[in-house]
């Protein structure tokens, strides 16, 4: 009889610490997981072997950073890096029309003002992947497309309508941004 008892408790006493180190290890799993926010998603992208592939995707993750830009609150260092993603998808041409140094002056001011104002890009939708015009223009690839972003100002609610003009890099095969502009109506 004590031997069926001891043989129980033991029994009993296995599965408690079993069960035990099952929840200590399922709790710490829990713990591990991080959040990564809006900002550090469009910055983890590696633009070296992660291209957007499409000038859809191009425009695509432009508009996330831009969204980024004028949304989420960040660093300095943040700012920097989501200035060097965005040159990054933009065309020699339009890189070297914009040096560093003044790019990150003028994109920090027209954030400050855009967010002075009280606004914040609530949205964007850009053209059908059939919708994308492309063509050959002196012997080269490019595309043009529409993007629409959704703005908020209190409770008003505008939109803001830009084309895109991107052209195929030769050496990489990249597609880059050449240069947009408002669309008015």
């Amino acid at each position: 009889m004590k031997k069926a008892k001891s043989a129980i408790i033991i029994v009993i006493l296995v599965a408690l610490v079993g069960g035990y180190y099952f929840y200590l290890s399922n709790h710490q799993k829990a713990k591990e997981e991080t959040v990564v926010t809006a900002v550090q998603d469009v910055l983890l992208r590696n633009l070296d072997t992660d291209y957007p592939p499409t000038p859809k995707e191009v425009v695509r993750y432009y508009s996330d950073i831009t969204k980024c830009l004028y949304n989420e609150t960040y660093t300095d260092e943040q700012f920097e890096q989501m200035a060097d993603k965005l040159l990054a998808l933009y065309d020699e041409e339009l890189a070297q029309n914009n040096p560093r140094d003044q790019y990150l002056k003028d994109l920090k001011s027209d954030v400050d003002d855009f967010l002075k104002n009280g606004y914040s890009i609530v949205s964007y939708t850009t053209s059908m992947s059939t919708d994308v015009e492309e063509y050959t223009y002196e012997g080269r690839k490019c595309a043009n497309l529409y993007c629409i972003y959704s703005i908020k100002s209190g409770s008003e609610y505008k939109s803001s309508k830009q084309i895109f003009v991107l052209r195929k890099d030769t050496e990489s095969g990249h597609w880059k941004i050449l240069g947009f502009e408002v669309v008015t109506q």
